[in-house]
């Protein structure tokens, strides 16, 4: 099992920058793949940004790509995502997540069997 613990989150400007960290509990985090994903109030869960056990694959969504880095420190057993050019919509509760996996990357929320507890982005206009 791996526990998950997000940090980072806050207000900022539209413009601004924020980077989100996700710590991850327990001795096997190179076995996961990871991802982030978002709420906004009244909206599904969606897909941000995956990245797999070696960070050799990447993966965005549309509506981040050149915005949002995905990275990865298996040493420290943390996940990251750097959120640059933040605009409105990316206001939302921001999730990680973990799937066990050293094979591929996951974009479905179904997928993941692990969550943290969220942590909110509100980009200002």
């Amino acid at each position: 099992q791996v526990q998950l613990v997000e940090s980072g989150g806050g207000l900022v400007q539209a413009g601004g920058s924020l980077r989100l960290a996700c710590a991850a509990s327990g001795r096997t985090f190179s076995s996961y793949a990871m991802g982030w994903f978002r709420q906004a109030p009244g909206k599904e869960r969606e897909f941000v940004a995956a990245i797999n056990w070696s960070a050799g694959s990447l993966y965005y969504a549309d509506s981040v790509k050149g915005r949002f880095t995905i990275s990865r420190d298996n040493a420290k057993n943390t996940v990251y995502l750097q959120m640059n050019s933040l605009k409105p919509e990316d206001t939302a509760v921001y999730y990680c997540a973990a799937v066990r996996s050293r094979t591929y990357l996951y974009t479905a929320p179904a997928e993941y069997g692990y969550w943290g507890q969220g942590t909110q982005v509100t980009v200002s206009s």
